[in-house]
């Protein structure tokens, strides 16, 4: 089990390179000044001052540039030299704050002045986290609830609704689900608030929109799973021995059954955690989503290459994990 560890860790570092490379191979081809501001550019020589400074004139030296801030090099290196310490000494005879140094430093904001992309997501992260975490726990018990129920009077009209449900989540987009709840729930009845957030009622309206297509998928995997378990033949085995049907359902069959929906949980819950773009923008949630849309439309490469390379890191520790939770679940799988 270590050992899986310690090579996923160690692959980490090489996933994010090949990420980074893409994301900002495609970032830099899309066109647009990334220095403008709405209508607003700056002059002609404040312009070359920026793009000299942020290296936004070269990709090479940008891409050398960020993946150092990035990694960690340039802290490490800074701290070795003396450079940190020294810089640190001078800010404190000047009378001033020294400048904070960040272990991976992914850049100042283009978009927000006086913001680094560490800042926006420190602030913006955890909501998405917490509408993601919601998300899957309602999807689970909606999916794994349906599922069974499914499976176990499989072409009943339970059966049937649940695959029509899980068929209806599958195919609605996320905007309309969003907009019809919303209208529903918080224009038309008035339970919940709109475009509100920081209580638990604000929450509900988001994370239940979000977990719906995820509930759908986890719908379809346990009941495939639960009616090819039923059929094996320990189950008969265990009717055979005179087992209640819930116990045979519950603790024998599920265990197994809820395998496939384990592997599919790793990058679910990677991409609910890290904020649904589109239900953010429907239910106006403050995450990471509303960030990521504004800065591709502004052309802002730190907050996209922070973004992506933030979301990257936790789909592959969420895979991780799944991996692990894998072989406690299964001991025969190696």
């Amino acid at each position: 089990m270590m050992r899986v560890i310690v090579r996923r860790l160690l692959q980490l570092p090489l996933i994010l390179l090949v990420i980074y490379t893409l994301t900002l191979t495609l970032a830099w081809a899309v066109p647009g000044n990334p220095l403008e501001r709405g209508e607003r550019r700056p002059a002609p020589e404040v312009e070359a001052a920026m793009k000299a400074r942020y290296k936004l004139d070269s990709f090479w030296g940008f891409y050398w540039s960020y993946m150092e801030n990035a990694s960690g090099v340039k802290w490490v290196r800074d701290g070795l030299s003396g450079k940190a310490a020294a810089e640190a000494s001078k800010a404190e005879g000047l009378g001033v704050a020294p400048p904070v140094r960040r272990v991976f430093d992914l850049g100042p904001s283009l978009q927000y002045e006086d913001w680094r992309v560490n800042e926006v997501l420190a602030g913006s992260l955890p909501v998405s986290v917490t509408i993601g975490g919601a998300a899957m726990l309602i999807a689970i018990v909606i999916g794994v609830g349906a599922g069974v129920v499914g499976a176990v009077r499989p072409n009943s009209v339970a059966d049937f609704g649940t695959l029509l449900v899980a068929l209806v989540g599958v195919s609605l987009p996320s905007f309309v689900t969003g907009t019809v709840l919303l209208l529903i729930f918080s224009v038309w009845l008035g339970w919940l608030p709109v475009a509100e957030w920081g209580t638990l009622r604000a929450l509900i309206l988001p994370s239940f929109t979000l977990s719906l297509p995820f509930a759908a998928y986890i719908a379809r995997l346990t009941r495939m799973g639960m009616i090819e378990v039923l059929r094996s033949d320990y189950i008969r085995t265990a009717r055979a021995k005179g087992v209640s049907e819930r116990s045979v359902v519950l603790k024998h069959a599920l265990k197994n059954a809820f395998l496939p929906v384990l592997s599919y949980l790793g990058p679910a819950t990677a991409m609910a955690m890290t904020g649904s773009f589109v239900v953010e923008r429907v239910f106006s949630v403050p995450g990471i989503g509303q960030h990521f849309v504004n800065a591709v439309l502004n052309k802002d490469l730190f907050m996209i290459i922070g973004v992506v390379l933030v979301f990257s890191t936790m789909l592959v520790m969420f895979n991780l994990a799944v991996d692990v939770l894998y072989r406690w679940v299964d001991p025969r799988i190696e």
